[in-house]
């Protein structure tokens, strides 16, 4: 297994509200892939999405160990959002120069060939077999959300002038509300996670390109902030790449 990650802050924002981690736990073959994107015009977004990748890991790590199942590796990130949002949380109530402050967060634990998926916001993960991409979360935003009820058509969804508003987040309120994915990988399948800086700007095909074309994640992961950036580069690019490769 090979994974990487880059973050840019793009061509329009002055600040880079995005982080991620990437941990490879080679003689345990487990990984944990992460990435958090900190709210748009909320204060201190950046320290958000910074404690959340921190706190997430650490809370995490306490608690792997060899082996993990489905069942296992799901408890354990559940537990580890639960803190790490009751920690955001407190701060933002407590200091008043991150009040109202927030972050999306996308994860994958990946023990072997299964791997847990979890996600709060419209960060996303998409799985990458062969010449197929398909994205495995689901956008909690509010444009998601009318297009899942019938409001809106998937083209004016693209346009909608509450696009980038999210309906769930980490550390905006007491609890925090993921969703979870199963994914059974298969050899040489790919695992991509990524902030909403590359996704409104390139779409699942052009992904897809990007990757079949690079010879390794870490030049994917630039390839592809590139091509944002080339394509208006509207908000901080996030990308982490894992490679899943049998030992």
């Amino acid at each position: 297994m090979t994974a990487t990650g880059a973050t840019d802050i793009g061509m329009q924002r002055k600040q880079n509200q995005d982080d991620f981690r990437v941990e490879l736990h080679y003689e345990l073959d487990q990984a944990l892939l992460m990435v958090c994107d900190g709210m748009g015009g909320a204060r201190a977004g950046d320290i958000a999405s910074e404690m959340a990748a921190d706190l997430f890991s650490d809370s995490f790590s306490r608690r792997r160990k060899p082996g993990m199942s489905l069942d296992y590796m799901h408890a354990v990130m559940l537990e580890a959002l639960t803190e790490t949002n009751s920690v955001i949380y407190r701060k933002s109530c407590e200091d008043v120069n991150c009040s109202g402050m927030g972050t999306t967060i996308v994860a994958a634990s990946i023990d072997g060939d299964d791997a847990m998926i979890m996600n709060v916001g419209d960060s996303r993960a998409y799985i990458i077999r062969g010449e197929k991409i398909e994205r495995i979360t689901n956008d909690h935003s509010v444009a998601e959300e009318m297009l899942r009820r019938g409001e809106l058509t998937p083209e004016q969804a693209k346009t909608y002038p509450a696009k980038n508003y999210i309906a769930r987040a980490v550390g905006t309120s007491d609890t925090a509300e993921p969703e979870f994915y199963t994914v059974s990988l298969l050899e040489e399948d790919r695992i991509l996670l990524c902030s909403d800086g590359l996704t409104n700007m390139l779409d699942d095909e052009e992904i897809l390109s990007v990757v079949k074309s690079c010879t390794d994640v870490s030049e994917c992961c630039n390839e592809l902030i590139l091509m944002a950036n080339r394509q208006g580069g509207t908000d901080n690019i996030t990308v982490v790449l894992y490679h899943h490769k049998m030992m």
